[in-house]
């Protein structure tokens, strides 16, 4: 059983930047909201758009009006950026990590596939736009359900604490792959073209403080009956996931364990992907027209030899143990007409555009990550018999038996191994898991030839340097 070692590399030094046009629209700011509010919601959580042009006072006298700027927020992170199905970490960061090798041409996925990352990649500076476009609007949402005179307080609850959850989950996603970031909470562009990059333990704290109060202020149950629009269960499963990064063992614990004993695991690995998993805890829906599924499926599932993007790399497969229903059932397999190659690819997702039925949503948090994560918290609290329970839980409906570590070293790297293995292609989680556990040189310097230690942070983009000389110093590594 491998032994977790950690890096030597560590990024210690404060840098004092300055965040200014990532939001690519700072000096039009509401005018861009706007454009937020009142585009491709309908179809997303079935709420009318606005019909006419609004102004700020408007956009925050009814209920429904804030609903429809929520939608369209939720309609973006699906299309664009770092959670969408095809742009985001679950195939990018997977061709960066140990999970899929990839077989396409462009030039900027190529970069990330082959650790030879330039700070002019416009990927990374439209996750950073786009990120902090979405926390742009989170900001004017807050601020105009704070300064409404028709909303009452009581409406206004969920529907800020759903603003406040998206600023926590953007930022911690830039804090995981940039490392120092701006914490943005207001919509004065004069005062965010002054803001500086914070130590990532301060981002944190932000995050975390967020999310705290999204959890007090959240429905308490999912209202849509399908997990399309945050809830308390959402803003909880980030934070514990929060805790487990900051090494905060007791609230991780803790906060998975209220999880778990409200919701229940998927008992058939084959069902844990279906629309209506009993696991799912937030996902994002498809928008039944054009695509009637999931963009994963669209990307990940090689229908043909030559044609695919994608596909599982040998290092993954090999992970899997005799046996493991997750083999069988998340994996497929493509042989070209020749039967000279076949290729594996990731099958969570089934159902392609071209099914006529909706299958299938992006799940964004669901209730299998929180039995890791609270495996791993009691293992560092020394609680073995407990983190033996929560990975068993997961080993077992897998079709594996139970785990057999038993010191504190090995029972992290089984919880390491169960994560890769139960979590993969699934918005990052392997890079974020190697980078904050320091085994990311040990795991991929072997399989990267180019990788380098401080590949363990990606450049700020090189427009935004330009535009802010407060950015620099560039992150160690980049030019």
């Amino acid at each position: 059983m491998m032994k977790l070692k950690k890096d030597n590399y560590h990024t210690t030094k404060p840098r004092g930047v300055l965040f200014t046009n990532a939001l690519g629209f700072i000096s039009y700011p509401f005018l861009c909201f706007l454009m937020l509010v009142s585009t491709h919601c309908t179809d997303f959580v079935e709420i009318d758009p606005p019909k006419n042009t609004l102004i700020s006072e408007t956009v925050f006298e009814d209920v429904s009006t804030v609903e429809s700027a929520l939608a369209s927020m939720y309609f973006k992170i699906r299309e664009q950026g770092m959670i969408s199905g095809k742009l985001g970490l679950s195939a990018l960061m997977g061709i960066y990590t140990d999970e899929l090798d990839y077989y396409g041409s462009n030039t900027n996925y190529l970069q990330l596939y082959n650790h030879k990352l330039s700070a002019s990649n416009s990927l990374l500076s439209d996750w950073w736009s786009h990120a902090y476009n979405l926390i742009y609007a989170s900001n004017a949402i807050i601020k105009g359900l704070e300064n409404s005179k028709t909303i009452s307080v009581e409406d206004q609850a969920p529907l800020k604490g759903q603003a406040l959850f998206v600023r926590a989950y953007m930022h911690s996603l830039l804090v995981n792959l940039y490392g120092e970031i701006p914490y943005i909470t207001t919509t004065d562009y004069l005062q965010n073209n002054k803001v500086s990059r914070l130590p990532v333990t301060q981002v944190y704290t932000h995050s975390i403080a967020d999310l705290t109060q999204a959890v007090s202020l959240l429905n308490v149950t999912d209202v849509t009956g399908i997990r399309v629009v945050p809830y308390q269960a959402v803003a909880k499963a980030l934070l514990a996931r929060l805790y487990l990064y900051t090494e905060n063992w007791k609230m991780a614990e803790a906060t998975a364990g209220e999880l778990i004993s409200a919701y229940k695991l998927e008992p058939n690995v084959k069902n844990v992907f279906l629309k209506n998993s009993k696991e799912t805890l937030w996902q994002l829906k498809p928008n039944g027209v054009t695509d009637r599924n999931t963009y994963e499926a669209n990307q990940f599932v090689i229908r043909f030899i030559p044609g695919q993007s994608y596909a599982l790399s040998k290092a993954l497969l090999d992970t899997f143990e005799p046996n493991d229903l997750r083999l069988l059932n998340w994996t497929g397999s493509t042989t070209s007409s020749n039967g000279l190659t076949t290729l594996h690819y990731a099958h969570k997702y089934k159902a392609i555009f071209s099914e006529t039925a909706s299958l299938e949503y992006s799940i964004i948090f669901r209730l299998a990550e929180q039995y890791l994560i609270r495996a791993e918290a009691r293992a560092h609290l020394g609680a073995v018999s407990g983190a033996q329970e929560d990975l068993n839980s997961i080993r077992n409906r897998a079709g594996l038996g139970n785990t057999t570590a038993t010191l504190t070293n090995d029972l992290l790297a089984a919880i390491l191994q169960e994560r890769h293995t139960e979590l993969f292609t699934e918005q990052g989680h392997r890079w974020f898991d190697i980078k904050r556990m320091g085994v990311a040189s040990l795991v991929l310097s072997p399989l990267k030839p180019n990788w380098q230690p401080t590949d363990v942070l990606l450049p700020i983009p090189e427009t935004e340097i330009e535009t802010n000389p407060n950015l620099k110093p560039q992150n160690l590594g980049y030019e």
